[in-house]
C-alpha cells in the first residue's frame, strides 16, 4: 500500500533511518537501565533502584512511539532484538558495575540518545517531516533530563 502523508519517499527514508537509530539506542539503554535496576547495591540502593525504574519505564514507552512512527511512515519497525541492537552504539556491560559506574554509564547513554535524536531532528527537518522532528525533539529533551537527574545523584 502506498503511503501519502505529504512526504516523498527519499524524505521518509531519511526520517525512518533516523528513527531506527534512536530506537536502537533507546532499546540498548532500556536493557542496561533495567539490568541496573535489578542489580544496584550500596547505601543508595532504594533511591537508585527507584530512579532506574522510572527511567527504564520511560524508555520502554518511547520504544513504542518510535516504532509506531516508523510504521506510520510506511516501513516495518525492526522486529528482533538483534536487528534493533544493530542500530545501537550503546553496548551492554560484561558484568555488574558498581553504583557510581552504573550512573556514569547511564549518563553517557542518555547523552548518546540526545545526540542521535538531535541528528534525527536535523534529518527530519531537512525533509519537512515536522512530526518526526517533534518526536525526536521530545526524545532529546527526555534524554537530557534523565542525564541531568543522574548527574545530580553523583
Amino acid at each position: 500500500m502506498t503511503v501519502d502523508v505529504g512526504l516523498d519517499k527519499k524524505d521518509r527514508a531519511a526520517s525512518i533511518e533516523a528513527l531506527r537509530k534512536v530506537l536502537g539506542e533507546t532499546y540498548a539503554l532500556y536493557f542496561k537501565t533495567h539490568g541496573y535496576h535489578w542489580n544496584v547495591t550500596g547505601p543508595r540502593f532504594k533511591a537508585l533502584h527507584e530512579l532506574f525504574m522510572q527511567q527504564y519505564t520511560e524508555l520502554w514507552q518511547a520504544l513504542d512511539e518510535l516504532a509506531e512512527r516508523i510504521r506510520a511512515l510506511g516501513e516495518f519497525a525492526p522486529a528482533s532484538s538483534d536487528e534493533i541492537a544493530s542500530y545501537a552504539t550503546i553496548k551492554p556491560d560484561n558484568g555488574v558495575p558498581d553504583a557510581e559506574d552504573m550512573i556514569n554509564n547511564l549518563v553517557r547513554g542518555h547523552e548518546t540518545i540526545a545526540q542521535v535524536a538531535r541528528d534525527g531532528v536535523n534529518a527530519a527537518e531537512a525533509g519537512d517531516d515536522a512530526v518526526t522532528a517533534d518526536l525526536m525533539t521530545q526524545r532529546a529533551a527526555a534524554a537530557e533530563k534523565a542525564a541531568w537527574m543522574l548527574r545530580a545523584s553523583l
